[in-house]
């Protein structure tokens, strides 16, 4: 759409913003009032941008420098105004961030609201970024009337029904005014703490969620005061003068530049939930002031909640940067590393420059200092959680496991960080243990940490390859994220333990379990090595090895992989990337003490039944390559065999 003339036009929403407007309009919230939070939220977006825009182009506040937000009740008309001199949006903007998904993240705020079943959940609003949306659970009809430096002024109004016009206006001022026709119960005498046309209740509002926005925010009050006679008695028979006065509701004094001891936490959420349009408060809070090389405050919080894009590689979340209280870049990502991009927050400083740029970000030894100290400060507030606070800490991990094992195997200068972060199901623990926990119940001679890769607890417990060490009563780690294993490898040891997948290589529990299978199993290996290399003949291109298995007690058959190589799981997430090229070390383990292996003894001595050794053979492939979850390579031959085996069997 151009900028230079703009004909009115009706358009339609995008479907799942029509479902959106649906949802605010006619589902039951209980905090409605937060909608004032989020319009003042982005009205001080706006006006950080102008003024972070200026500092290269003075051009933008054309010649207007104080910024400000206003708000502009009004009973007779049944509408509220919020009013910025902020950067305002040109028409195509209005149309991207406003009419389309776009930018709001509303499709996947619906597709959360469909997962959890609830359609009055006002925690997800704010997560999923769709804040100007809100203004439609009290509004009737909503009027946007904006304009950038420079550019003509646009109007947006919709009435929430599907569809929006917009057209080419007059504006004299930058930013954005948005006026809110309310509806009646939001202007009545019978819910008078929802009656949002009182300048008393919208300045209990400010107060309550946006005093600690660093712009002034302003209203008009109406005084009446008798007069006063020349020598300043008031004149008692005289009738009231009205007069108006502007009044500033907000504090304005930034939180993180008074004294930590002198906070509540009531107001650091306060603080989180105006700067990071989140309606919940965050589960961490680490505030600090360092004086040194680089004096700074630092202010960061761990959301309670993953947002819904934190894995996404195009989202860019970072740290704000201030120079005395002056904002100065959004989204550093210099600060922190990637595994915790979850942390929010802002650092101050007086050492930073206002004209600091991305590329001087990379160079500047300041910031590596400050982002080296920020990284320490977080990884100890999360250390004295576990420690002291395993229910928080439970609580954490159950949001952001992903990003602490994607840091303990993606970057290198983190994996001894983080790895006593690490929490794992474990076959000796209901809930979740870390890896110091799992060695102080190891057994004496124990000198490996047990894992098991499966979809679940029921899946990973019913794989054959945890038969010994259930018998022996050896603890085995539950790995069940993707991500897991990959983590594990990474590692390799930890505090001088290896790790030993149950399904790779030899268990090597002999000391443990203080037997001598091991020799047992090497002497039935030897005789029976004509058995097992004709098996390995028979599926030939298929495993590598064939070996008796020291791992198996009821089950007849597994399959496992070679210590050199990755491992059958890895394989098959490794496939679902499309990275087929990587393949395991395949290896049939059987049991010597299983009936089918004594049958296999005689049908092998048989010559007349070497069609039949020959299924057999592919049978037990087969079964082994099921019971790892994994369909046989030839469906309908191994269903042939089956029923071959069957009829015979019937005979």
């Amino acid at each position: 759409m151009s900028q230079e003339t703009i004909a009115k036009e009706t358009r339609e929403f995008q479907a799942e913003t029509k479902q959106l407007l649906d949802l605010m309009i006619h589902s039951i919230y209980t905090n409605r009032e937060i909608f004032l939070r989020e319009l003042i939220s982005n009205a001080s977006d706006a006006i950080d941008k102008v003024r972070f825009e200026s500092l290269t182009n003075h051009d933008l506040l054309e010649g207007n420098r104080d910024f400000e937000i206003f708000l502009i009740p009004d009973d007779t008309t049944n509408t509220l105004t919020i009013s910025d001199n902020g950067m305002g949006m040109t028409a195509n903007e209005v149309i991207d961030n406003i009419g389309t998904i776009a930018k709001s993240g509303t499709k996947a705020f619906l597709e959360k609201i469909k997962e959890t079943g609830s359609v009055a959940d006002t925690e997800l609003i704010g997560q999923f970024g769709v804040g100007f949306y809100s203004a439609f659970m009290v509004a009737e009809k909503v009027t946007l009337l904006t304009r950038v430096p420079g550019h003509k002024g646009v109007k947006w109004e919709s009435n929430g029904d599907g569809t929006y016009t917009i057209e080419e206006c007059d504006k004299d001022t930058r930013g954005t005014t948005i006026i809110l026709t309310l509806k009646k119960e939001y202007n009545s005498p019978d819910h008078p703490e929802e009656n949002f046309t009182d300048r008393y209740i919208l300045q209990n509002l400010v107060k309550k969620y946006s005093d600690y926005i660093r712009y002034p925010i302003k209203m008009n009050f109406v005084k009446e005061e008798k007069p006063k006679d020349p020598d300043g008695k008031i004149i008692e028979d005289a009738p009231a003068i009205k007069t108006t006065e502007v009044r500033i509701l907000n504090s304005m004094m930034p939180l993180w530049a008074k004294n930590k001891n002198d906070i509540t936490q009531d107001e650091y959420n306060q603080l989180y939930q105006n700067l990071f349009h989140d309606w919940e408060n965050p589960l961490e809070t680490i505030h600090s002031k360092v004086e040194g090389a680089v004096e700074y405050t630092t202010l960061l919080f761990i959301p309670a909640h993953a947002p819904f894009d934190l894995y996404q590689q195009e989202v860019t979340n970072g740290i704000r940067l201030y120079s005395k209280n002056v904002f100065i870049m959004e989204n550093c990502q210099d600060l922190l590393p990637e595994y915790f991009r979850f942390v929010r927050g802002l650092v101050d400083s007086p050492d930073f420059s206002l004209n600091i740029s991305r590329e001087l970000l990379q160079h500047s030894q300041q910031l590596k200092l400050v982002g080296k100290n920020l990284e320490k400060s977080v990884l100890k507030t999360l250390e004295n959680m576990l420690n002291k606070d395993r229910t928080k800490y439970e609580q954490f991990w159950k949001e952001y496991a992903q990003a602490i094992k994607t840091g303990v195997y993606a970057d290198y200068s983190g994996r001894d960080k983080l790895k006593g972060l690490l929490l794992f199901s474990s076959s000796h623990s209901e809930g979740v243990s870390t890896l110091d926990e799992y060695i102080s119940r190891m057994h004496e001679n124990q000198k490996a940490i047990y894992y098991a890769t499966g979809k679940d607890r029921a899946a990973v417990e019913s794989l054959p390859q945890m038969e010994l060490l259930k018998e022996k009563n050896i603890e085995v780690l539950y790995l069940f994220d993707r991500v897991d294993e990959f983590a594990i490898d990474a590692l390799r040891e930890y505090n001088g333990k290896k790790f030993q997948s149950i399904s790779r290589g030899t268990l090597d529990i002999e000391e443990i379990a203080n037997e001598d299978s091991q020799k047992n199993i090497n002497q039935v290996a030897q005789e029976n090595d004509t058995l097992i290399n004709a098996i390995k003949e028979q599926l030939k291109g298929k495993v590598a090895d064939v070996k008796i298995s020291n791992r198996l007690k009821s089950s007849a058959v597994c399959l496992v992989s070679d210590d050199n190589g990755i491992s059958i799981s890895m394989e098959q997430i490794l496939a679902e990337m499309n990275r087929t090229s990587f393949k395991a070390k395949r290896i049939l383990e059987l049991n010597p003490e299983h009936q089918i292996f004594d049958t296999l003894k005689k049908i092998f001595e048989q010559p007349s039944a070497a069609d039949t050794f020959k299924d057999y053979c592919e049978l037990l492939y087969g079964q082994a390559l099921l019971m790892e979850g994994l369909t046989p390579e030839d469906p309908v031959n191994f269903a042939k065999i089956v029923a071959n085996l069957m009829a015979h069997t019937e005979k």
